[in-house]
């Protein structure tokens, strides 16, 4: 495992960050507590030393499940970060009281890197009026956390002004081949650092959509390097190339994932690429934006939706009818994942959308999710779609 410093503390942190918004479920949807208390366990034991969560993740469940994860030792080997839920502020008073909540979630009297959870723009400035600056000071002064720093979503023009209203330790952007124009992207990556923050990189692989059914026009361009890697190899490798990257987050839920990740962090040195490599990379990144239909990264800020859609995977689904090469298939699947085929069995199709918008305001992305949901209801729908769910039922013995 490669180590990098944050600047204005010395932390030495794991390039590879175990992020723990998408951990392994049961067939119900809750954590499976026994298979990812395992998987962060063999993490740590190779060498990570980050470990993230938030108030919000598996609906609240994340924060008591990494409490108990990292018990029998396992808390005094890594630096804990969680968020506060800054869009549930209403006053100075409930900073302390969702801190001291979090804390006895965690099982912890600390947390070592302590965010401002999914600032835009006008949520920074109202939590500045309430008093967020006089929390964090008097929460690092009292113990209760010993790094401050905020997690953003928003336009690339609130980003800096952010990054100086408060004497932060470190920020956290999402950042990937695909994004070094959205959000903070590469320019706020590089401004950042120039102020001796550490940055946390969310969204290394988009949700999953930059390694999960890579398309074959894609991966006919990976293949054309030397050195052979993986796709989740290659986006990694990427981001870890730029020396202002502190740690990578990965929602490492599968065994194989986590031994490639490891593997990968055993080498992902800054500046290591090659520039034929980072032409090849730049190439993929065009090849994706003509296929792809919707930036969605499956962050799942727009979820609960009132109305039942399951908002991110219509939208994985949407893309990976145009992304794959096996269209019917994603009907199909549409209809067997959406129907409630597998899962719960509650209908979560696009078609469910009553044009709320109440999704709208919450996306980080700033999609239009109604008009979009409008395109999955056209591509992935029709008067088939009722037969497709009997046969799904039928072959998932759910009839």
């Amino acid at each position: 495992m490669l180590y990098r410093k944050i600047p204005k503390n010395g932390d030495e942190l794991s390039i590879l960050g175990f992020g723990c918004m998408r951990l392994a479920v049961k067939d119900d949807g809750s954590i499976d507590e026994e298979r990812a208390t395992k998987q962060i366990r063999y993490a740590i034991d190779h060498g990570v030393n980050y470990v993230d969560t938030a108030w919000p993740y598996h609906m609240g469940q994340s924060e008591p499940f990494v409490g108990r994860a990292l018990a029998d030792g396992y808390r005094e080997k890594v630096k804990l970060a969680t968020k506060l839920p800054s869009w549930l502020i209403q006053s100075r008073e409930d900073m302390d009281t969702f801190l001291d909540a979090q804390l006895k979630k965690l099982k912890t009297d600390h947390i070592d890197y302590y965010l401002v959870h999914a600032l835009i723009g006008e949520l920074w400035d109202t939590v500045e009026k309430l008093g967020v600056v006089d929390f964090l000071d008097k929460a690092k002064a009292d113990g209760r956390i010993k790094n401050a720093g905020f997690s953003f979503h928003g336009a690339g023009d609130d980003f800096n002004r952010i990054v100086v209203a408060y004497d932060w330790d470190f920020c956290q952007i999402q950042y990937n081949f695909l994004d070094e124009k959205n959000q903070a992207g590469t320019a706020g990556l590089e401004y950042a650092a120039s102020k001796g923050l550490g940055v946390i990189i969310m969204e290394p692989l988009r949700g999953g959509n930059l390694t999960k059914n890579v398309p074959p026009a894609v991966k006919k361009i990976w293949d054309e390097a030397p050195v052979k890697r993986t796709a989740a190899e290659w986006a990694l490798r990427w981001i870890w190339n730029h020396p202002e990257v502190t740690v990578v987050l990965s929602g490492m839920n599968d065994e194989a994932y986590i031994r490639e990740n490891l593997k990968v962090a055993d080498k992902a040195y800054p500046n290591s690429l090659t520039g034929n490599e980072l032409e090849l990379v730049k190439r993929v990144e065009g090849k994706y934006r003509e296929l792809m239909k919707v930036g969605c990264t499956g962050c799942r800020y727009c979820m609960p939706c009132p109305s039942g859609v399951n908002i991110p995977l219509c939208f994985e689904t949407y893309n990976n009818l145009y992304m794959a090469d096996d269209p019917n298939g994603e009907k199909f699947m549409y209809a067997a994942r959406l129907g409630g085929a597998l899962g719960l069995g509650t209908p979560e199709f696009a078609s469910q959308c009553v044009q709320c918008g109440e999704c709208r305001e919450k996306c980080p992305q700033h999609i239009d999710i109604p008009a979009v949901l409008e395109c999955v209801v056209k591509d992935l729908e029709g008067p088939d779609l009722e037969q497709r769910v009997v046969m799904a039922k039928q072959m998932f013995k759910q009839t």
